[in-house]
């Protein structure tokens, strides 16, 4: 598939192509990315989530980072009735910031509420205000039945609210060579056989909501796409990652969010918005 220039705004501006030449890959990345799988074989193991969970509430600059992650989330939540569901809230803190959130995993982990499918959530129709994640839709198999689930359990005006990898100059490179993730834009909305945080395509969302955005809303007519705001090129990486990290001190994370401000379009991630029609 020929790439798409429209899908990195920094590419105009600054006069650069596309052509990224993975071939020219060095040995040294190809053995980097070899022990990022073998690490990742312990993913689906739920004692790993646990031991995330307490890594990340023991401060530091990695729970300043998800602090503004969950910022991000809580300043797009619409102010209507209804319960907030987190997906994939593993080892996460997010019920700190919203005391009322129902907690939900694929698996079963100490601390979070619901054991949840995302593909046949356990609530009434228009129940929810607001459906929220980090890091979870791009492992989400059969991800157009979520969105049929979302549609009919957001309450009018309800909303998804999601950060998820995307796909810029910078963020390309890294989920190629430094990521444990496949990273493929040509798929369909299907990803690859694996277990519930090893079966991934990190492009998912990029697929569903801009290469295939037209074919989204007319499968789902009630959901609109309300923003996708790339964000964090440079943060994340000086984190280590939540399965690499490295103790840093929080006003670090504080130093490098502002100096990468004016350049979130290269962001590994987005802030992906969508909102339930009031309508139906």
């Amino acid at each position: 598939m020929a790439a798409d220039r429209s899908e990195d705004p920094c590419l105009g501006a600054l006069g650069l192509q596309h052509d990224l030449h993975p071939h020219r890959s060095t040995g040294h990345l190809k053995r980097y990315t070899f022990h990022m799988a073998a690490a990742a074989d312990a993913l689906d193991d739920p004692e790993t989530t646990a031991t995330r969970r307490t890594l990340l509430r023991n401060g530091g600059y990695l729970r300043k980072l998800y602090e503004h992650w969950y910022d991000l989330l809580v300043e797009q939540l619409p102010r209507i009735s209804g319960e907030v569901l987190e997906l994939g809230s593993g080892g996460g803190f997010l019920d700190d910031l919203i005391p009322d959130l129902r907690t939900s995993d694929v698996m079963s982990i100490p601390g979070v509420e619901l054991l949840v499918d995302a593909r046949s959530l356990p609530f009434k129709d228009r129940a929810l205000r607001a459906i929220v994640g980090t890091n979870v839709l791009h492992h989400v198999p059969d991800i157009d039945r979520f969105f049929a689930e979302a549609q009919r359990t957001l309450a009018p005006n309800g909303r998804l609210v999601f950060i998820e990898p995307w796909p810029t100059l910078l963020s390309k490179l890294v989920y190629r060579f430094l990521h444990h993730e496949p990273f493929d834009q040509s798929r369909d909305w299907s990803i690859p056989a694996g277990g519930p945080l090893t079966a991934a395509n990190g492009a998912l969302p990029w697929i569903v909501f801009h290469r295939d955005r037209t074919d989204f809303e007319r499968r789902f007519p009630y959901l609109r796409v309300v923003s996708i705001d790339p964000l964090m090129p440079f943060s994340y990486l000086v984190s280590g990652g939540i399965g690499r990290s490295w103790p840093l001190p929080a006003r670090l994370f504080q130093i490098v969010e502002w100096l990468e401000r004016p350049f979130r379009c290269f962001g590994l991630f987005a802030r992906i918005v969508v909102e339930r029609r009031a309508t139906s």
